[in-house]
């Protein structure tokens, strides 16, 4: 099995639970990409796109897809697309922002207008995980993002944006999740 991480708006440090999970994989003997996505400060749509397409096509078989905030527009952008080349075989999507968090910036990747059977054609299976007082989707992720795409959601009480500010450097149900599918409720 092979993996796709990819970070968001700003990327993930050495602190983020992105680049332990990488090394947690890694030492398990998975092949796992974690690729620097183009200007990750200022990012552009059609830039992160070409990445990901990129990164897809080296990928040998269709890959378990993980990302956080701003890789979680990327992706439902990418299945908005079409998704035409590969996809994933599962895809978690992490504490993805909402358009009101005006992200200094970051251009293109809003408005998302993705329909429920374009995110299920891009994978097999999505999870959305998201925190119920994450300040870049103060709406939300479950009403913004779940319920309109048909897809589950888990809600981690009191977890911010889910990244190492809010204290998630570890995360060994993420770790689980990758390797099992299990490990969050859905």
């Amino acid at each position: 099995m092979g993996f796709l991480v990819l970070h968001g708006w700003q990327g993930s440090g050495p602190g983020h639970w992105q680049t332990w999970l990488v090394d947690r994989l890694r030492s398990h003997g998975e092949s796992v990409s974690y690729p620097e996505l183009p200007e990750p400060d200022t990012p552009r749509l059609d830039r992160w796109l070409e990445a990901l397409e990129h990164e897809l096509t080296r990928q040998p078989d269709a890959p378990v897809v993980v990302c956080h905030s701003l890789a979680c527009v990327l992706w439902l952008q990418y299945a908005h697309a079409g998704a035409v080349g590969a996809h994933a075989e599962r895809a978690l999507l992490v504490s993805p922002p909402s358009p009101s968090a005006q992200l200094p910036g970051v251009e293109g990747f809003f408005p998302l207008a993705v329909e429920p059977a374009a995110a299920a054609r891009a994978a097999g299976s999505t999870l959305i995980v998201a925190s119920d007082d994450d300040p870049y989707c103060v709406e939300g992720a479950e009403r913004l993002y779940g319920e309109p795409l048909e897809l589950p959601v888990h809600v981690v009480a009191g977890g911010g944006h889910l990244n190492a500010d809010a204290g998630y450097g570890p995360w060994p149900d993420i770790e689980r999740w990758c390797l099992t599918e299990h490990g969050l409720e859905h």
